[in-house]
């Protein structure tokens, strides 16, 4: 559901796109595991010359998800607190740094002590390794008990009753992700005790005009391009070896991400 190539044609009329463009996508049509593939036009984004392919390709759906969640569903600024789940993870480590580049405080949870080292290093000023500490209890004592502006949740049912139990007054729960499996049922009363705000976004309704989806494209790139944004892209393979790589995944040997070069 992301990938970025070159141009090679374009339908009768249309114009802004032209062949020798390279251009990149994020979404639907799924198809991206093909050397061709057809898209519509108002679907893709110019890529500029300071973004290489494969930067490009590697940050499309990650990069456009970090993009709309703090600018849009909650916009992050200087003196915000926020608390992001999988700190290590890909969307993770981008809201990580980004959310730091923007000024705010950052505490991140992660599973291991070699991730915690990643998050500090993406820009989380906090770090709780969940497994061996309750990550409810530390937030509160990072924060002194105010709790934190926003939780940006992609884990789901593990995560989510203590995301609610961080939040401060009025404060945002974004959940973006389940990897844990889907949360329990909510009542009305667990967002009325701090009168919470609760927010179930997805990247393709945050982009569905032209000027949204360039938007967020731009931003997206300038920032990778000023290096306030760095992506890992640790492991290429041919797309002929596709099975391969996802193999690979299964067996947890990769880290960062992964692109297949036609």
């Amino acid at each position: 559901m992301e990938a970025c190539g070159v141009v090679t044609a374009v339908g009768p009329g249309l114009t802004g796109r032209q062949v020798g463009d390279l251009v990149a996508y994020a979404g639907t049509p799924m198809g991206s595991y093909a050397e061709e593939q057809i898209l519509p036009a108002d679907g893709v984004v110019p890529v500029p010359d300071s973004v290489s392919p494969v930067i490009a390709a590697s940050i499309m759906v990650k990069g456009m998800t970090a993009q709309f969640l703090l600018h849009r569903c909650f916009k992050v600024e200087p003196g915000h607190t926020i608390l992001v789940h999988a700190a290590a993870g890909g969307v993770g480590s981008l809201l990580c740094q980004w959310a730091n580049a923007l000024g705010a405080t950052v505490i991140g949870t992660v599973s291991t002590k070699e991730k915690a080292a990643q998050a500090k290093d993406d820009g989380a000023h906090h770090v709780i390794i969940y497994k061996e500490e309750d990550f409810v209890a530390r937030v509160n004592e990072i924060t002194s008990g105010n709790g934190v502006d926003v939780v940006y949740d992609s884990v789901g049912k593990d995560t989510f009753q203590g995301s609610l139990a961080c939040l401060k007054l009025r404060g945002y729960m974004v959940s973006f992700g389940q990897s844990s499996g889907t949360p329990d049922p909510v009542p009305l009363s667990a967002l009325a005790a701090k009168s919470l705000f609760l927010t179930r976004p997805t990247l393709m309704h945050c982009n569905v005009t032209r000027d949204d989806l360039l938007g967020a494209a731009g931003e997206l790139f300038a920032n990778v391009a000023s290096g306030v944004l760095r992506v890992r892209v640790n492991h290429t393979y041919p797309v002929s070896q596709a099975p391969q790589a996802h193999a690979d995944l299964e067996d947890r040997k990769t880290t960062g991400s992964v692109v297949l070069i036609p």
